[in-house]
Parts: structure tokens; C-alpha cells; sequence
């Protein structure tokens, strides 16, 4: 081949292959855009439950950490009062937590801060209130509670009837308000919680409940997850109204009967996946309660609990409470 010949060819293949590497290299870079590198996981993500020591009574708190991004570690907390709140940055480092959320419902103008130190598949650390009480508090990894089969399903248990209170306590107010009477448990007024004696896993549940206008209640899942129970005709649906999981499941749609006419909830709770038929319609459809709800009983989301409804907060009336435990 004569040096001329090659000096071409050599023309020829060097304006053909710069173009298409030109092109191959932009391509890498979008895909490498487009795919940016897992971040590494904190030790510290997840969720927690945590259990608080305030003053020797034990108050159950819950605590979720993800990565928002490569380097910032957000999450949500739910305190022994009120509903989960937002956290925007989770400070960590050397094995060492902490971080502040604004005041809810608490006393005090501060904002509520957490501190904390990570052990293993265990935390503990020290919580204070937006009043300036410091509590100290212990937490361990909650469980995923995740089933891979349906649970068959065992005998219906009738939990209303007749003119006596069976199978429930009152707990909260000294002064039990609750009264039995033709099958309905009424609370006329605020007063004390009514829990039952027995503690369940996984159940399908139906109740019916009646509220006053302006009333407010909730059936507490396990004793630790609330269904709200509100006068919320009318209303958007929202994480504080009837048939949100407080502070974590709004419903789809607002189904609420005009105050002083009777509400249906049929639940089926299995592990952490929740399905609520509301008057009928369904509002929740298979979707994970993420942890406590503020007013829990205790933080052992891995144990059975009780059903318990809520007195403390205005007059209702229930009715029809059936409980079908699986087997």
C-alpha cells in the first residue's frame, strides 16, 4: 500500500471513530447519571421500638432513620403522646444519634430533642421534652412482621352483648364511665380507656361505633396501632380523621355517617399489613402500618395485645364488636 493510500485511509477511520466515541462518551455519561451508586446504608436505618423510662413508668416511643440522598439520614418519631412527626435531619456519627422535632401536643415552647447511642441491634439514649423534662429511654431493631401466608382463620369471639361489661378493663381515669346496656358499651363522657383481657395476633375485627358531634375516639390495633374514630362528615380524609392509622394511613376516601348515626369497620390486620372496609367501602387496601401510634400501650410490636377503644376523649358508643383470631 502506497504512503499516500494510508495517510487517507488514516484520515478517513480517525473522522469516523472520533464522532462515534464522542457519542459513546456522552451515552456513559447520562447512564452513569441516570444510575448513581447505591448509597451505603447507616447502621443507624431502620425502625425501632423504644420504650422510655419516665420517672419509673414505662411510655412507648418508636423511631424510623432512611438516607434521604448519599450523605443526609432523615426519619420520622412517634413519642408516648401525639402522632409520628418528621424529622429532617438525623445527626450521626461515631456511633453517637440525636435530633430535634417542633412541640405537637406537649407543654413547654421547646423543641422535643433525642440523643442517642447505637450498641450492636440496640439503642439507648436520653429524650427531652419541650417542658425541659429529660427522661432516659432503651430501643431494639422491630421486627418486620412480614407473613408469607394467609393465616386460616379461627372462631368468631363476641366481645358486646346483654346488659354487663365481659371480657374488658378500664385503664387511665380512677372513675370507669363505661356502661353496658341492650349490647352497646357506652362512654358518656371522657374517662377511662376499655381494654380487653384477652391479647391477639393476627384478626379480622368488626365494630360498630356511634359519635356525638365534635366527639373523638380510636381502636387501638394490638394496643398499639389507632384507627381514628372522629365526627368527620364532610371532611377530607387525613391522617387524623376517621379511618386514618393516626399519623400514618390516610384513607382513600371519607365515608363518615352524619354524627349519631351508626359507623361499620371491618379490619383485617395480618402482621403489619392493613386492610379497612369503612361503612362499606374500602379504604385501606393491604397497606403496612410502619410502627406505635401515639397512645400505645407498649412498644413489643413482635407480641400479641389486646383491642382496646378509647374513652378519654368525649362521649361513644359501640356495638357488635366481633374479634376472629387466626389459628
Amino acid at each position: 500500500m502506497n504512503t499516500r493510500l494510508q495517510t487517507n485511509l488514516r484520515q478517513i477511520l480517525r473522522r469516523a471513530f472520533l464522532p462515534a466515541l464522542s457519542l459513546l462518551m456522552a451515552f456513559t455519561s447520562i447512564q452513569i447519571q441516570a444510575n448513581p451508586s447505591k448509597p451505603a446504608a447507616s447502621p443507624i436505618e431502620g425502625r425501632w421500638d423504644i420504650t422510655v423510662d419516665a420517672d419509673g413508668k414505662p411510655l412507648p416511643s418508636w423511631l424510623e432513620v432512611r438516607h434521604s440522598g448519599t450523605s443526609t439520614l432523615v426519619g420520622q418519631f412517634t413519642g408516648f403522646s401525639g402522632s409520628a412527626r418528621p424529622i429532617s435531619e438525623v445527626k450521626f456519627k461515631d456511633g453517637k444519634f440525636s435530633f430535634a422535632i417542633p412541640k405537637q401536643w406537649e407543654r413547654g415552647d421547646k423543641d422535643l430533642t433525642v440523643e442517642g447511642t447505637l450498641s450492636g441491634e440496640s439503642i439507648s439514649g436520653t429524650l427531652t421534652t419541650p417542658e425541659g423534662k429529660t427522661h432516659s429511654w432503651k430501643g431494639v431493631r422491630a421486627p418486620a412482621l412480614r407473613k408469607t401466608t394467609l393465616p386460616a382463620w379461627g372462631t368468631p369471639i363476641k366481645l358486646t352483648g346483654g346488659n354487663e361489661i365481659k371480657g374488658w378493663h378500664p385503664m387511665g381515669s380512677p372513675t370507669n364511665q363505661w356502661v353496658a346496656e341492650n349490647g352497646i358499651l357506652r362512654s358518656p363522657k371522657s374517662g377511662a380507656n376499655l381494654i380487653t383481657d384477652q391479647k391477639f395476633g393476627d384478626f379480622k375485627l368488626h365494630i360498630e361505633f356511634r359519635i356525638p358531634k365534635g366527639s373523638n375516639s380510636g381502636v387501638y390495633l394490638r394496643g398499639r396501632y389507632e384507627v381514628q374514630v372522629t365526627d368527620s362528615k364532610g371532611m377530607e380524609p387525613s391522617l387524623d380523621q376517621m379511618g386514618a392509622v393516626y399519623g400514618f394511613i390516610t384513607p382513600s376516601e371519607m365515608v363518615a355517617k352524619e354524627p349519631g348515626e351508626w359507623n361499620t369497620f371491618d379490619i383485617t390486620l395480618v402482621g403489619r399489613m392493613l386492610t379497612l372496609v369503612a361503612n362499606g367501602k374500602t379504604v385501606i387496601s393491604n397497606q403496612e402500618i410502619p410502627g406505635i401510634t401515639g397512645g400505645a400501650l407498649d412498644s413489643n410490636e413482635g407480641e400479641p395485645g389486646p383491642l382496646y377503644i378509647q374513652g378519654d376523649h368525649g362521649p361513644v358508643e359501640y356495638q357488635n364488636i366481633i374479634i376472629t383470631p387466626a389459628k
